[in-house]
C-alpha cells in the first residue's frame, strides 16, 4: 500500500466502501466526482488526476481494444464493482496475472477461451500450485463475472478445481532452528528483529505486518482489518513482541520504516526481508515465518477455531485443518513408532530409557535407603 501524501492533492477525495475498499476521485467545487481507478500513486493515477483536475476523465481502457476479445472483457472486469470490492492486495496480484494473459492471447475472442484453454493455463502451472491455484482464481473472477452478465456462455471456468497445495508447499517453513540464528544474528532492538518478531508473533501477513503501528494497539490488544480478506482480527500483544517494539526505533504510524523513516511498500519489504534473512544465514522469508506461527500453533494444540480467529482465515477455510492435521499426524507416529519393534527389540528399547532391576538395586545400596 502506498503512503497517503501530506498534505493531500487538491480536489482528491477518498472514501470507504461497505466492503472496506478505499475509493479515490477528484471533485473540483460542486462538480461532478471523476473515479480514479489505478493503483493509488501510480503514473496512471497521477495521470488520470491530472486530467481529471482539468475536467477531463481518463479514456476508456476498453476503447483501444477490439470489443469480444479478451483484452476488452478484461477491461470491462476491471472497472466493475466486483473487482472494486477485492482488497488492493488482490486486486494487484490478479491484476498482474491477467495482464499475462492479455500479453499473450489479448486479441483472442472470448469464445476461445474454453475449458480445455483454461485447464491448459492451469496445468501449465502445474509445477508452482500455488501459482496455478492464483491462475484459476484470478480467471474465474473475470469469467464468472461475465458469466453474471450474460458476456459468455457457458462460463469455461466452472467445475475445474485447484490443485492441491498443502502447508509443505510454496514457501519454505521456518525451523525453529532457524528462527533461533536469525534472533541470534539480529539482536533486540535492531529493525530485522522487530519484522521477525511482528510476523512470528502475530501471525500477518507481510502487507499488514507492514501496516501495523500504535494506533493499532490499545489496553495489550492488537486490531488490524486485514488487507487480503477485510477480516478484522483481535489478538493479544505478546511480551516478546511488546519487548522488541520498545527496544526499537519505529515510526509515527507504522512501526517498521525504511532507513528514510518512511513506511515499507509490502513488495519492498519483503526484498529487505529476504536479504536480512541471507545475512543471519537463514533461508526463510517473510510468508515463511507465517507459516512456523502456524505450525507452532498447530502443535501446541490450538484448535481450528482458534487458528483461524488469529490468522485470520475464514471459518471451514482448510489451512488450520491442514496445520492440525500434520501436527496430529507427527504425535501420532511419535507414540506409535514402539510397534514397529520386535518383542526382543521392544524390551532391549526399554532398558536404555528406564533403569534395570539391577540399577535400582546399587541405587538403594549407595544411598542406603
Amino acid at each position: 500500500m502506498r503512503t497517503v501524501p501530506r498534505p493531500r492533492l487538491p480536489h482528491l477525495n477518498h472514501e470507504t466502501t461497505r466492503h472496506g475498499t478505499l475509493v479515490w476521485y477528484v471533485r473540483v467545487g460542486k462538480g461532478p466526482r471523476i473515479r480514479l481507478r489505478d493503483e493509488y500513486g501510480s503514473p496512471e493515477f497521477m495521470e488520470a488526476y491530472r486530467l481529471a483536475i482539468s475536467g477531463r476523465p481518463a479514456p476508456d481502457k476498453g476503447a483501444a481494444v477490439k470489443p469480444g476479445t479478451f483484452a476488452w472483457l478484461m477491461r470491462q472486469y476491471m472497472v466493475s464493482a466486483e473487482w472494486s470490492d477485492l482488497s488492493p492486495g488482490t486486486r494487484r496480484s490478479r491484476g498482474n496475472i491477467l495482464k499475462t494473459v492479455e500479453t499473450k492471447a489479448g486479441d483472442r475472442a472470448i469464445k476461445a477461451f474454453t475449458p480445455a484453454v483454461i485447464l491448459h493455463g492451469r496445468d501449465l502451472r502445474q509445477a508452482t500450485p500455488h501459482a496455478a491455484n492464483n491462475y484459476m482464481k484470478a480467471m474465474r473472477g473475470v469469467f464468472a463475472w461475465a458469466f453474471g452478465r450474460g458476456l459468455v456462455k457457458p462460463d469455461p471456468t466452472a467445475g475445474i478445481a485447484k490443485l492441491k497445495a498443502n502447508a509443505t508447499g510454496g514457501f519454505h517453513t521456518w525451523t525453529e532452528d532457524e528462527v533461533a540464528r536469525f534472533e541470534a544474528h539480529w539482536k533486540t532492538g535492531t529493525r530485522e528483529r522487530l519484522a521477525l518478531d511482528i510476523l512470528l508473533y502475530t501471525g500477518l501477513r507481510r502487507g499488514d505486518a507492514t501496516r501495523l503501528g500504535r494506533q493499532h494497539v490499545a489496553k495489550g490488544v492488537i486490531t488490524i482489518r486485514t488487507e487480503k480478506t477485510g477480516r478484522e482480527v483481535v489478538i493479544p500483544l505478546l511480551p516478546p513482541l511488546a519487548a522488541s517494539i520498545a527496544a526499537t526505533k519505529t515510526g509515527d504510524l507504522t512501526f517498521l520504516v525504511t532507513d528514510r523513516g518512511t513506511g515499507f511498500v509490502k513488495e519492498s519489504f519483503g526484498n529487505w526481508f529476504r536479504r536480512a534473512c541471507v545475512e543471519a544465514g537463514v533461508p526463510g522469508s517473510a510468508h515463511g515465518l507465517r507459516k512456523a506461527g502456524a505450525t507452532r500453533a498447530a502443535e501446541n494444540g490450538a484448535t481450528e477455531a482458534q487458528m483461524n480467529a488469529v490468522f485470520g482465515w475464514a471459518p471451514g477455510s482448510r489451512e488450520s485443518a491442514t496445520y492440525i492435521q500434520k501436527a496430529n499426524q507427527a504425535r501420532m507416529a511419535a507414540s506409535a513408532m514402539h510397534t514397529l519393534l520386535s518383542g526382543q527389540a521392544k524390551n532391549e528399547t526399554a532398558r536404555t530409557l528406564s533403569p534395570g532391576a539391577g540399577d535400582i538395586e546399587k541405587t538403594i545400596d549407595e544411598t542406603g535407603t
